[in-house]
């Protein structure tokens, strides 16, 4: 074939190319959001309804949300599997890089600079609730039950997450003697738990023990806050911070991995800030996951990690004893 048939063949295939990706190279990225928590999760569902909007403010980007059961040691598997440039991302939170280096230190592989966070996706407000046949009601409720030696038995996510960490913390400061903190593979299952009669407390996320609580089941006695609730069904429970217990107010970080280019970031950055934005997302987050839009970039989410790690240093000997 001559060279002028070579360059008119290439040109119709580059303009053929040029409609789905553009000529002389391709600057469309499909990124696997990758979900490190159980897949009927709250982050797996807001993950996969952050995805579905992902092509509405960005032509050339695409989320694509997985989510895979695991703990920590997805994310250590995540990140020896990925690098720089790799078109990837992931949840990270206070429990990986504050809270379990110092509760399990030996299942922390991983570091803050094996990330860049892009933005935080949502916040979530943990509570506490009691199986129905202890009658408990309130915080004030549950201050008497523990000074009366009542049986503890808290169901969590996981044997080194924030809601073990807020177990042991509120009731080691209430006084309690001897108490159990059980630990479920995700939060979901530590709802039910409490529900079923495996446990009489749990803690968990709002929508996971939304359903039960509303058959009477359980009684919903506290949010993990220093204030209020003030929507959704569990509207007027108050925040253990208006007493002086300790509380973490759950994040969900977008992360890459380090490396990943400046211009990739800046992308990413804008997308999520699109997306976390978006009035219909928004409303859809509030209404139906009961989840707050807090934004977090890099220096936020550091100052938080700082938060978290001075409690749970105040703490550690009690959570570990």
């Amino acid at each position: 074939m001559k060279f002028s048939s070579l360059l008119k063949t290439g040109a119709v295939l580059c303009a053929s190319a040029f409609i789905a990706v553009g000529c002389g190279g391709s600057d469309n990225k499909t990124w696997t959001v990758t979900c490190p928590w159980a897949p009927s999760g709250v982050a797996a569902m807001v993950s996969q309804k952050a995805a579905s909007l992902s092509t509405k403010y960005v032509k050339d980007t695409t989320l694509v949300a997985e989510a895979v059961k695991g703990d920590t040691a997805t994310i250590n598997t995540w990140v020896m599997d990925k690098k720089g440039g790799d078109p990837a991302l992931t949840f990270i939170n206070e429990g990986l890089l504050a809270i379990t280096p110092i509760i399990d230190a030996k299942k922390a592989k991983d570091k803050g600079d094996d990330f860049i966070v892009i933005q935080n996706l949502y916040s979530a407000v943990f509570v506490l609730s009691a199986e129905n046949s202890l009658g408990l009601k309130s915080i004030e409720d549950l201050q008497k039950y523990v000074k009366d030696g009542g049986k503890i038995n808290v169901a969590v996510n996981g044997a080194a997450s924030a809601e073990a960490f807020l177990a042991t913390a509120l009731f080691s400061d209430m006084g309690a003697k001897d108490f159990k903190v059980t630990p479920y593979t995700s939060a979901a299952e530590a709802a039910q738990a409490v529900a079923k009669g495996e446990t009489n407390f749990a803690i968990s996320h709002q929508t996971q023990i939304m359903e039960t609580a509303q058959q009477g089941k359980v009684n919903v006695l506290a949010a993990f806050s220093d204030k209020t609730i003030e929507h959704g069904p569990f509207t007027g429970v108050k925040g253990v911070g208006e007493y002086g217990y300790p509380y973490i107010i759950n994040t969900c970080i977008v992360a890459a991995r380090a490396g990943t280019s400046d211009a990739d970031v800046k992308k990413l950055q804008e997308l999520y800030n699109s997306i976390t934005t978006d009035p219909d997302f928004v409303k859809w987050a509030q209404d139906t996951m009961l989840i707050e839009m807090r934004p977090m970039d890099a220096a936020a989410f550091k100052a938080h990690l700082e938060s978290v790690r001075e409690l749970v240093n105040t703490y550690k000997d009690k959570v570990l004893g």
